[in-house]
């Protein structure tokens, strides 16, 4: 079954050239927060080269001391489709939700999670840093390990 997703008014829609659905992992930090309008951004990578897309995609970039992110969201509802970031070429972070199967994402683990909203009880079993894992921690839970 293939992997397909798009934005919130159908005007992008993209497909993922991988046999499963990657697993997720949820970000509790300010910016995911104020981005996702919630209480944490559950997303998952894949290697860029996976995604193609169609309708009308709009990038921009956020740069910063030690990197560049950029953007991707739909032109028409400006909903966020995925980011690319200088410090993981290759590597696109997609917005879980815009999968048209987002329920059935595993979440691997949590990460700034000494920024999480106190009502949210961390699930038991499931790897979480306060503030970022390292990265062989976090492609480990990635993997199921």
């Amino acid at each position: 079954m293939p992997i397909t997703g798009g934005c919130r008014c159908g005007a992008v829609r993209y497909t993922l050239a991988i046999d499963d659905l990657p697993r997720g992992y949820a970000c509790h930090c300010h910016q995911c927060q104020r981005w996702s309008g919630s209480a944490f951004s559950l997303q998952a990578m894949v290697p860029e080269s996976v995604i193609a897309l169609t309708g009308p995609v709009v990038s921009f970039k956020k740069v910063t001391e030690d990197r560049t992110s950029t953007q991707h969201v739909c032109g028409e509802c400006h909903g966020r489709l995925y980011n690319t970031n200088t410090r993981r070429p290759g590597i696109a972070v997609v917005r879980a939700g815009t999968l048209d199967r987002s329920e059935e994402l595993e979440c691997a683990f949590h990460i700034y999670t000494a920024f999480r909203q106190r009502w949210f009880t961390l699930p038991e079993g499931v790897p979480a840093w306060a503030e970022i894992g390292s990265p062989e921690e976090m492609i480990a839970a990635l993997q199921g390990g």
